[in-house]
């Protein structure tokens, strides 16, 4: 029988996923706390978008770049932590992507109902939707990428369910015009963070096991 080990790199993977977890802790503190520094605001319609403007806009500011420096960790992690033939460059660029895209969303200001159209608030808009498809995205690719790794093969169902959860949580904020937009953009937020967070824990806690016992390739 061939043995398979969980990488050399483990230390180096371990600080990844802790690193990529401090982020997203900051990111959700950040997120929960301006929703009562903002009374101004009716969280159920006001999208994450108008907390960036005003008082406290900067710390969600820093917010939205702390979550994407974690999806770049969690994306090296991965990489790292996976058996080669369970690697794939596909959720890393997409992660790469969203966070490209967050960093954009930070800085641009958005368009406010009560003002003209600007194309800072177009490149606001479509970057914030990059990000959106980008990470939920590469989540499921990453999910689907567990399955060809003995190590991480049993984490596969609970991610890829939760992934597919958040990618059809950010297509109905996208079609369903009607909903509240506050409730159903920081919904979607949810549980991508959940995954996220998730994904980080493994990560961190397992960095792909002790080892797996397989049969000897084929000669």
């Amino acid at each position: 029988m061939g043995r398979i080990d969980a990488p050399q790199h483990a230390p180096q993977v371990r600080w990844l996923a802790t690193a990529a977890l401090a982020g997203l802790s900051v990111f959700a503190l950040v997120c929960v706390a301006v929703q009562f520094l903002r009374p101004d605001m009716d969280w159920r319609h006001a999208p994450m978008s108008f907390y960036l403007l005003g008082p406290h806009g900067v710390w969600l500011q820093a917010a939205y770049f702390a979550l994407g420096c974690a999806l770049l960790l969690l994306a090296a992690g991965y990489y790292r932590a996976l058996h080669p033939q369970a690697r794939s460059a596909a959720p890393g660029l997409l992660f790469a992507m969203a966070a490209m895209g967050l960093f954009v969303t930070a800085i641009a200001d958005s368009n406010l109902p009560q003002r003209a159209p600007t194309l800072q608030g177009w490149l606001h808009g479509v970057a914030a939707q990059t990000a959106f498809l980008c990470v939920t995205t590469a989540m499921l690719l990453q999910s689907w990428r567990l399955r060809a790794d003995p190590r991480w093969r049993s984490r596969f169902a609970r991610a890829f369910l939760l992934a597919a959860a958040a990618f059809a949580a950010v297509w109905v904020l996208a079609l369903w015009r009607e909903a509240p937009r506050g409730l159903a953009q920081k919904g979607a937020i949810a549980l991508i963070v959940a995954w996220l967070a998730l994904a980080a824990a493994w990560l961190r806690s397992r960095t792909g096991g002790r080892g797996t016992f397989l049969p000897p390739p084929p000669p």
